[in-house]
């Protein structure tokens, strides 16, 4: 990916993933993500929809847009390479520094058991850099 779109996934910008239903139908979830080491990873809890989504197929689609400026975009398509368990929530913690300037992940749930889609991207778009006016 190329530096405008990896700087959108170090920002504190929400992050959308589209994973395919049973049927072939999209499913679309706002989650926290980041890109490192040339995969974009997103944190999420097993047995959640997306997650039993990646596990029938791991093609999905990601969009990130800029919070200071919504023409400020990216789109990814690529496949899930690897479900990575964050028992420990290292990864959900470090997504809380960014998106929430706290230590630790504050929406622990009883039995629940995070984990880290691993993607890699195979098409990307980027939005050419256009300024919008704050007159």
């Amino acid at each position: 990916m190329n530096k405008n779109a990896e700087k959108l996934f170090e920002d504190k910008n929400l992050v959308f993933i589209a994973t395919l239903m049973r049927d072939g139908s999209p499913q679309l979830s706002p989650v926290w993500a980041n890109y490192e080491d040339n995969h974009i990873l997103v944190n999420t809890a097993e047995g959640r929809i997306k997650h039993k989504n990646v596990l029938l197929d791991p093609r999905v689609a990601v969009s990130v847009v800029g919070k200071d400026n919504p023409l400020d975009m990216t789109t990814v398509r690529g496949k899930v390479v690897e479900i990575i368990p964050d028992y420990e929530y290292n990864h959900a913690d470090k997504l809380t520094q960014i998106y929430m300037g706290l230590d630790h992940y504050p929406f622990k749930r009883t039995g629940e058991k995070r984990i880290v889609l691993k993607i890699k991207p195979e098409h990307v778009f980027v939005m050419p850099e256009i300024k919008i006016n704050d007159n």
